[in-house]
Order: C-alpha cells, then structure tokens, then sequence
C-alpha cells in the first residue's frame, strides 16, 4: 500500500514573539524538520509562508502578544490553505507554533465546508486575552475556532464557530494548571459536545482505541477530518526539544499509536504538527525522532 500524499507547506511562526533578528525558537522548526530528511516521507513540499510573530508586547485591547501580527498571519494562513485546498490538496502544515490552527481550519472549512478537528496536545489551549497566563496565541487556538478567543482574531476565522464543539476531541491534556483554571471553561464546551480525553483516560483505555472513539465522534457524520499534533503532548524527557516542558506525557510508541488510526482514516484531508523548537536540539536528535514518527504513522507496505 502507498503512503498517502500530502503537500508540505511550512508555517514558521512562534508566538512568543522573538524580535527582527533571524529566526529562532519554533520558527526554525519547518527548516529542521526538512534537515531530518522528512524527504524521506516523498511528499511534495510547496516551502514557507512569509509569516512571522516579532513583537513581543502584549496588545492592551486583545490581550495576544503580537496581536497584529498574529491577526495578519491567520488571514496569510487562511487564504494559503483555503486555495490549495480548494484544488484539493491535502496538507502537511509544519509549525510553527500552534497559533496557526485558527487560518488553517478556517481555510479548510472555507474550501471544504464543516469538518471535524481531533487536537492532540499536553494542553486545552482554552485560554482567552484575558485569562491567559502570558498572552501567546499559543494559549487559546482552541478558543479562537470555537468563537471564545479574542474578538479581533475571530474576525480573521468568521463565521465562528469554525469547528462546532460536536465535531472537536482533544486528547492527551494534562496541565495541572490548566485543570484548575479552565475546568469550568471545558464543562461548558463539553455540554455542548466537545470530546476530551485526557493523557491518564488515554493510558487506561488504549491510544488505538481512544483514537478509533475521537475520529468516530469528530467525523461520524461524514466530515472532513484534520488532526493536530502538539509535540508538547510527549513527556518532557522524551521530547525535551519544546517550549512547555511537562512531565507524565506520551512517549513516541503511545504517540504513534494513537495517531496511526487517524492517518488510516478516509476523511483525513489535513494535518498538522507544531512546537518543536530546534533551538533546544543541538544534536537533530528530536528532529529525526519526529520524522521516524511520521514514517511510522503513514506506513508503506
């Protein structure tokens, strides 16, 4: 069997914001994960976007560090993917960071119509401008495309939601921070239908099934499907190579376990993978360790 095609396209951004001078933290990512010899998967690769976060101030009014910026990359990501799409490419979006899910999704949905999102993450990413702790749009996608985020970002996604809580499962969250702060935030979106399973949930019931269950429920009734991979999901000794250091996360067999079914789905029309920062890899070795993953979640026989 073939391994299915994507087309590559690099998203190197990191909301941080990290000032004019060359790229540094997971702005590098796209570049290195290419150095790991990601050839190797023989997707085409179509490059970067001209995307950047520099300015490292917090917006008074929208709470995002580098707002303006982050507003002008989603639209920049919205309008790349949305016409490739449109051509019916199906994408590899190389973060970057995670800020660049809210243009993607958007972009999908603009050329495909409703889909579904299974967000693979160490975080809920349920974080809003005024209750995130830094201010980093890497706090709150997940609010962004279910219309909770700040006002001026959601305007770039309009209409909103751009994934319904129905058609969303995020997998693999286990901030402790988070817990407390946004518990009441999740139940909310729970009861209106979101699926959350959390890294201990994943453990107990298997990666393959809970995988299974998470794609059952985002693309049952014949959506679209994207999945969204945070490196930060891994434990921080397995993947130390990330800006969100935690302990208790996957290693790189659950990982590859529970992606494996959503590689295998026929919906499956875009993927992602952000928050690798090769600034904490001097070696590569996290690098090729992410593409060995990939060859092993799109196997060939």
């Amino acid at each position: 069997m073939a391994r299915p095609s994507f087309t590559i396209l690099g998203i190197p951004i990191d909301s941080v914001g990290l000032g004019d001078g060359g790229p540094r933290g997971t702005e590098r990512s796209p570049a290195a994960v290419r150095a790991s010899e990601l050839g190797r998967l023989g997707w085409e690769d179509a490059g970067d976007l001209d995307v950047r976060i520099t300015d490292d101030r917090r917006d008074e009014t929208t709470g995002i560090v580098g707002a303006a910026e982050v507003v002008q990359a989603t639209t920049s990501i919205r309008d790349a993917v949305r016409e490739r799409m449109a051509r019916e490419e199906r994408l590899f979006l190389l973060g970057g960071c995670c800020s660049l899910l809210p243009g993607a999704l958007a972009g999908a949905r603009d050329a495909l119509g409703p889909l579904g999102l299974v967000y693979v993450d160490g975080h809920l990413d349920l974080y809003d401008g005024e209750t995130s702790p830094t201010g980093e749009a890497a706090d709150m996608p997940v609010a962004v495309l279910l219309g909770n985020g700040p006002e001026a970002w959601g305007r770039r996604v309009a209409p909103l939601p751009v994934v319904q809580p129905r058609s969303m499962a995020l997998l693999g969250h286990r901030d402790p921070d988070e817990r407390i702060e946004l518990d009441e935030v999740l139940e909310d979106v729970r009861r209106l239908g979101l699926l959350a399973v959390d890294v201990e949930e994943i453990r107990r019931d298997g990666p393959d099934g809970v995988a299974r269950a998470a794609a059952a429920h985002v693309a049952g009734d014949g959506l679209p499907l994207w999945v969204h991979v945070d490196l930060d999901v891994l434990d921080e000794a397995v993947f130390p190579a990330t800006d969100y250091l935690l302990p208790g996360g996957l290693d790189w067999a659950g990982l590859v376990d529970l992606l494996r079914p959503l590689a295998a789905s026929p919906a499956l029309v875009g993927w992602s993978v952000a928050c690798y920062n090769p600034d904490k890899d001097p070696d590569g070795a996290c690098g090729r360790a992410l593409v060995d993953a990939l060859e092993a979640v799109f196997p060939t026989d």
